[in-house]
């Protein structure tokens, strides 16, 4: 089950609870440090020289703790105790090119401002350039507002403790935290907490979705249209037919425009291709829609226009709105029982509120629920780095999967795409949440294997692999 997303404060009850049980602090640091060294492998190879920097608190023994499960790898402790003169420790170690630094001198306990030594110290380690992994949360980061305290430790990997804290989310914290993981089995009780931000895990998604039953055919598993492509833009189209063919729908038809039909086409295999024109009704069989790929060509706006809102008022299906469509469309309500949403990025959210992007990405899910309450409580899925899945009203699900190279024309066509394929299915319609999660988390993960073996993959690429992740 997804992780509450928490403050210090609550954290602090979450260790007295699990102290209450019995459990030890000493065996907490032993499997924290466990999991710090399972990272720390994977980020390096073997023989590989890593430098352990240690502060006074329980930080440092997390990190301490780290070295018993690292053979294999050169291994060296630095206690960080004394920063007037740890300095220039710090600048003869980094002059040995350490292949990782795990970060353990500050922990979610630190509240006051950072002492010039410190600072000196923050400064020359992020100066070298050397990838860190910080244990809990980046030294020098306020884990309650994703402030700083006068210098912050800029990791590559942030393996923060039981569940992330509420300072990792925000925008001005991105950089330092870099990318965040949780370390969800180091002994602590379940969580007691409460709260309107969920992480998602990877072990959310397990046998999800669920097995097929071994009488289904094609029309078990319904019908996705994809109402995409435009004149310089048929990609979009196609991108996102792939996508939908990934969640694998019993039929997928893509609708453009004429003169992009025989280069789309040409592309296409499985999928079936119409020319789209509003008005025209789509096939009976049909189960999901999404429209906006790709629908860029400033001739179609008003004709976009006039299809979109009577499908968002009366279509009784799941419509997905992207791209082009989403500041096209208009506030309003929808039925009851039908399923809608919307894929902004940050600067397509700005638009849909009127306001800056920088005022989004200053209050995300602020942003996302005023969207969702405009338009009628809508699914929202605000793309960007810590993707959100929400609406107006319960819990806001926070994407754990993907990395920076997701920033390519296509991505989120095809995202959006497969999000349509797979709300296509009957099954998959019951609970909509679950399948939003699963296709924004099931996007990143699938970039992340690439990733892993990959330096310059594609999108063309993440079409292939999309699904595949587990």
């Amino acid at each position: 089950m997804p992780v509450p997303v928490i403050n210090v404060a609550a954290m602090r009850e979450w260790e007295k609870a699990t102290w209450a049980t019995g459990q030890t602090e000493v065996e907490v640091i032993r499997l924290v440090g466990k999991r710090l060294a399972r990272r720390a492998r994977r980020l390096t190879g073997a023989d590989d020289f890593i430098l352990i920097l240690a502060g006074k608190g329980h930080n440092g023994d997390d990190a301490r703790a780290a070295k018993e499960f690292l053979d294999g790898r050169k291994v060296k402790i630095l206690e960080m105790l004394l920063p007037d003169t740890d300095l220039l420790k710090v600048q003869m170690m980094l002059k040995e090119k350490p292949a990782l630094i795990i970060d353990g001198l500050f922990g979610i306990g630190l509240n006051r401002e950072l002492s010039a030594s410190w600072k000196e110290i923050i400064n020359a380690i992020n100066a070298a350039k050397i990838p860190v992994l910080s244990a809990d949360v980046p030294s020098g980061l306020n884990a309650d507002t994703g402030g700083n305290f006068g210098a912050v430790i800029e990791a590559a990997v942030t393996l923060t403790i039981g569940a992330p804290k509420t300072g990792m989310l925000a925008a001005e914290a991105w950089q330092y935290v870099g990318r965040l993981e949780v370390a969800d089995d180091v002994g602590l009780v379940l969580c007691p907490c409460q709260s309107e931000l969920q992480w998602m895990l990877a072990d959310d998604f397990q046998n999800f979705p669920p097995p097929r039953g071994v009488a289904d055919h094609k029309g078990s598993h319904g019908h996705a249209a994809i109402i995409a492509g435009s004149f310089g833009f048929h990609g979009a189209g196609v991108l996102a037919t792939y996508g939908a063919q990934r969640a694998q729908p019993g039929l997928t038809t893509l609708f453009t425009q004429e003169n992009v039909y025989v280069p789309a086409a040409s592309q296409l295999q499985a999928a079936m291709v119409n020319v789209w024109k509003p008005g025209v009704a789509l096939p009976e069989s049909v189960s999901a829609v999404v429209i906006g790929p790709g629908m860029a060509a400033p001739e179609l706006a008003e004709k976009l226009k006039h299809a979109l809102m009577p499908m968002w008022r009366d279509l009784d299906l799941p419509l997905v709105v992207d791209a082009s469509a989403l500041t096209l469309l208009e506030a309003g309500t929808f039925p009851k029982d039908a399923i809608r949403v919307l894929t902004p990025h940050p600067g397509e959210a700005g638009k849909l509120l009127g306001v800056p992007t920088a005022k989004v990405q200053a209050d995300r899910v602020g942003s996302l629920r005023a969207i969702s309450k405009k338009f009628g409580g809508c699914w929202v899925v605000l793309k960007g780095n810590q993707t959100l899945v929400g609406r107006a009203e319960g819990d806001v699900y926070v994407n754990s999967s993907g990395n920076p190279h997701l920033a390519q024309g296509g991505s989120g066509d095809l995202l959006a795409g497969f999000i349509t394929g797979l709300l296509a299915q009957p099954m998959l319609q019951q609970d909509a949440g679950k399948t939003l999660c699963y296709a924004v988390w099931q996007h990143g993960a699938a970039a992340d294997k690439l990733q892993a073996l990959h330096a310059n993959w594609t999108v063309e690429d993440l079409a292939i692999e999309l699904g595949n992740a587990r």
